[in-house]
């Protein structure tokens, strides 16, 4: 790689990286401020469960109409090219997320502000199914094949940096203002915020280049002509082992990062700002880890680390739960408690898992292949994941056992399907040598 293409790679990963956070900490900003908020100026029922699970419905149908802004970002990133979708996505969920910060109160025009909140949370949706898999990707394919693994987890860092921000900026004004005035007017400023950090995050984005592996397939004309339908051809496999392997990330990811800090503050009568500090905490030190789990799989490959780390994060639900549980836990260990599986065990999912499905497709189809397989997969290993668990919470009188084992669970079926993905990868490459023989 000469010192051009080194210049352009760092250019192009600062792009996805800021890009990617300022988009998560729009999409996240909402579930952090569903359950401590919404459910009170948008869903005031008197039975706080209720209102709960309805702010965490409006939560869902973001992840409902991801696979939806996957397909057609995915489409045109195929077509078009990778760079323009991630320009417009941006803009998109700049617009939903600052919208929010002015949108009326139930209180103020009935049951049309709910409806008016659950149509920019779509929009947010729509926007965040383009944006995952442009940004992966254009790091990915700029990438030497030896160091995609580090290279594609380093967008992905924009989760957790985008969690820390929207944890972070919620807790400092929990702090600074009461309790009435973080819910008058307090939460409105996150929102806002998001208008400053779209103008920073289009301004690097328009100064990068197009993916070499694109530019190669317009070179050769090899554009497909609906990417949707050639994703299939050879990769169903594939695609649904994908979606299985994303399971133990989307639950694990919203059971400590969304649900912990509901489950901390109304079941267990904790302070806002102590669940919010542990998940900010958590949210810092997987920073570090993410690529260092990327360059771990470049070593000893993608499919073994996501298959130890889906099962180490899986089982990690049971002490960690414990822990949140025990009355007498002190700060200090329910932060911990949310740190060590969080920050680092999930990390271990979430490094190498950009590169995992990369991997899966071909680059004329892989923009919509990777994010069908991310934002499908989605709706039900992420967006439905808070319902589940205030569900499964309720179930045995805020004891979590039924919700530990589902996390367990969730990290069996990842590491299987990672081994399943292992084994399509195999025989791929038995076929191929076998070709090339008789060839």
């Amino acid at each position: 790689m000469n010192n051009t293409e080194g210049k352009m790679l760092r250019r192009v990963v600062a792009s996805s990286l800021i890009g990617s956070t300022i988009e998560w900490y729009d999409f996240f900003l909402y579930g952090v401020v569903a359950g401590i908020v919404f459910s009170h100026v948008y869903f005031p029922t008197g039975d706080p469960v209720v209102s709960t699970m309805l702010a965490f419905g409006t939560f869902a149908a973001g992840f409902v109409v991801r696979p939806v802004g996957g397909i057609i970002f995915g489409h045109f990133g195929d077509k078009i090219g990778r760079k323009s979708m991630l320009i417009l996505s941006l803009t998109i969920m700049g617009i939903s997320t600052t919208l929010v910060a002015f949108l009326p109160t139930y209180g103020d025009i009935g049951i049309v502000a709910p409806i008016c909140l659950l149509v920019l949370r779509m929009i947010q949706g729509l926007a965040l199914g383009g944006e995952w898999g442009g940004a992966v990707l254009m790091t990915y394919e700029h990438a030497p094949n030896s160091k995609r693994g580090l290279y594609a987890s380093l967008p992905q860092i924009g989760l957790s940096i985008g969690l820390l921000l929207a944890s972070g900026v919620v807790g400092l004004l929990s702090l600074m203002l009461s309790n009435d005035q973080f819910l008058i007017w307090g939460w409105r400023v996150a929102f806002g915020i998001s208008a400053i950090l779209v103008f920073l995050g289009l301004w690097i984005r328009l100064n990068v280049d197009e993916s070499p592996e694109f530019k190669d397939v317009q070179n050769k004309k090899e554009e497909s002509s609906i990417p949707f339908k050639e994703m299939w051809r050879g990769n169903t496999g594939n695609i649904i082992a994908g979606m299985g392997a994303r399971y133990i990330d989307g639950v694990f990811f919203n059971i400590m990062g969304v649900f912990s800090i509901t489950y901390l503050t109304q079941t267990m009568d904790l302070s806002r700002n102590v669940a919010l500090l542990g998940v900010s905490a958590a949210a810092f030190v997987m920073c570090f880890f993410i690529p260092l789990f990327g360059y771990i799989s470049d070593r000893v490959g993608r499919t073994r680390t996501y298959w130890y780390a889906s099962l180490i994060t899986g089982f990690s639900a049971l002490p960690a739960f414990w822990l949140m549980s025990d009355s007498g836990s002190s700060n200090m260990v329910i932060w911990l408690s949310i740190i060590i599986p969080f920050g680092i065990f999930y990390a271990a999912v979430y490094g190498p898992e950009a590169a995992l499905f990369a991997e899966l497709f071909d680059a004329k189809v892989r923009y919509t292949g990777i994010s069908f397989v991310y934002q499908f997969s989605g709706i039900f290993a992420s967006g439905l994941t808070p319902l589940i668990a205030t569900y499964l919470l309720s179930l045995n009188e805020g004891f979590p056992t039924f919700l530990v084992l589902y996390v367990i669970f969730a990290g069996i079926v990842s590491a299987f399907s990672a081994r399943w993905i292992s084994l399509n990868k195999t025989r791929s490459n038995q076929v191929e040598s076998t070709t090339n023989k008789v060839g």
